[in-house]
């Protein structure tokens, strides 16, 4: 990504956050006593700041502070969404209020009264909303497929894959969510593992740090275990994530075709990001499999999930994608219902068969309230033509 348009970028996105934290802090002055009203004021303000600080500490030191400050900064984000949700509601309200008076009488008596109530009840809300989002998303379920194949797959008769996208280790998926991780993957005896794209969060730092690899290492399948880049490893620097994966037992699959046990073939697509972030081309999937042997079972990982017509007219037989994290917090999963063809689960298209995951892990608040964390489990039978 060139300069300029980093700094669009993050100029747009810190203007948005910050114009959205003024909107809190000043709907709230306006409830909060007279008394209150500074503490009110640093606690938002640290709140706000919390995530970015704790980010910026980071790249300094890595310590149970910089933890802190991400931890606390990345639950604010998710409350600060539903405060402001809320907040639009009833200024939208009170607006409509207005202009045709339609609030019964015993609630606009006492104002102040009503309006703390309000208050009170908006932040209850919020609590138990973050709350249980926070619960939800470390309850990783499993959906299991069972997926015919008109192929003959060597001597095998079928193959048993488990799929993870979207882990995001880091600061907040660190070393005991990614242990969970490794013993539910290895509960289901795979075959074969496909880790499709966001493997590490950003910062490589706090992996390394917490030696989050060592549950890498413990995963356990017949074949091996695969993963392809997605557009967070470009964010952090893809080298030195790959690298690191490669170093803890997962092979990176980049733009190429992997023949395995002479049976099947795992294509892994470079992540759309290299060319904003390196501005390189990622090759077509045509030029990909063009000298592969297509009688063969074809499974494609492909992190963002566009232009899946391009599987279908390739002769894929599996695609798998994740990114969208089904848009992780509610309401932004109508959003991404617009933006992705699929955006979350499984579809058939022609002999192309599709899923793609909502993630097992989560980008910045460890907090899920539109969908659940998953780990997919698709068998794979190869029944012939």
């Amino acid at each position: 990504m060139k300069t300029s348009q980093m700094v669009i970028f993050f100029s747009i996105v810190f203007s948005v956050y910050g114009l959205i934290n003024y909107y809190i802090i000043r709907r709230g002055l306006s409830i909060v006593p007279t008394e209150y009203k500074n503490w009110y004021l640093i606690i938002i303000i640290f709140l706000a700041l919390s995530y970015i600080a704790g980010r910026l500490f980071e790249n300094i030191w890595i310590s149970p502070i910089s933890v802190f400050l991400v931890s606390i900064g990345s639950i604010w984000l998710a409350a600060m969404i539903y405060l402001f949700l809320q907040l639009l509601i009833i200024d939208s309200i009170r607006l409509i209020e207005h202009f045709f008076h339609f609030i019964p009488s015993f609630l606009t008596k006492d104002i102040i009264k009503t309006k703390r109530i309000v208050a009170l009840s908006v932040v209850l809300l919020t609590i138990i909303i973050v709350a249980a989002g926070f619960i939800n998303k470390n309850m990783i379920i499993t959906k299991k497929y069972n997926i015919k194949i008109k192929k003959n797959a060597g001597e095998l008769k079928s193959l048993n894959i488990v799929m993870a996208s979207d882990l995001h280790l880091g600061t907040i998926n660190s070393y005991g969510f990614m242990y969970d991780v490794a013993e539910k993957i290895n509960s289901l005896n795979p075959d074969i593992i496909l880790l499709a794209g966001d493997i590490i969060d950003e910062d490589l730092a706090p992996v390394i740090k917490y030696d989050v690899g060592e549950h890498l290492l413990r995963l356990k399948s017949k074949y091996g275990v695969y993963g392809i880049t997605g557009n967070h490893e470009y964010i952090g620097g893809v080298e030195p994530a790959v690298e690191y994966l490669k170093k803890h037992n997962v092979k990176i699959i980049r733009d190429e075709a992997v023949k395995i046990n002479n049976s099947f073939y795992v294509i892994g697509r470079e992540d759309i990001a290299i060319k904003q972030f390196a501005g390189k081309r990622r090759k077509e999937l045509s030029e990909i499999i063009k000298n592969i042997d297509k009688s063969l079972p074809l499974i494609l990982m492909d992190h963002q999930p566009f232009k899946l017509d391009e599987a279908q007219q390739n002769g894929i037989d599996l695609q798998l994608s994740g990114h969208t994290h089904y848009g992780q917090l509610w309401p932004f999963n109508y959003i991404v219902e617009k933006v992705y063809e699929i955006a979350w689960g499984y579809r058939v298209k022609g002999n192309t068969h599709y899923y793609v995951s909502c993630g097992v892990g989560g980008w910045g608040p460890p907090i899920r309230t539109g969908s659940r964390p998953e780990i997919i489990n698709i068998k794979l039978n190869f029944v012939g033509k």
